[in-house]
């Protein structure tokens, strides 16, 4: 099933929903988030998304190792060098779509002050 126009049309029921949960499960990690948001413009190193992200090649190939196992990145060797890439526009979506929630409740003041911006 895809999605249509109008919006989501699973029902509670889905067979979907566990498996939803496991990638929102994958996304909850920051660095995560950060590697798909790098991953949007199109394939990239190690080396190069650990420069982007602020992390060492062996954290974020860790991290790597678990988006690709839940199918959100693919990976490719040239020589000894792996590049990856997302697999399809769906967790550049899901991802920007979370950071666009997260900026509207920390800057929308109809929601109050977020919790982690929140000022003692």
């Amino acid at each position: 099933m895809h999605e249509d126009t109008k919006g989501c049309t699973f029902d509670v029921q889905s067979e979907y929903v566990d498996i939803a949960a496991e990638i929102f499960r994958l996304l909850s990690d920051p660095t995560r988030i950060r590697i798909i948001l790098a991953l949007r413009e199109g394939e990239l190193s190690v080396s190069r998304i650990a420069e982007v992200v602020g992390k060492t090649p062996t954290v974020v190939s860790q991290h790597l190792a678990k988006l690709r196992m839940g199918r959100l990145v693919r990976a490719r060797r040239d020589g000894t060098t792996m590049y990856y890439r997302l697999v399809d526009e769906h967790a550049r979506r899901l991802v920007t779509e979370g950071v666009f929630q997260a900026q509207h409740t920390v800057d929308d003041p109809q929601h109050g002050t977020h919790p982690r911006t929140a000022q003692s």
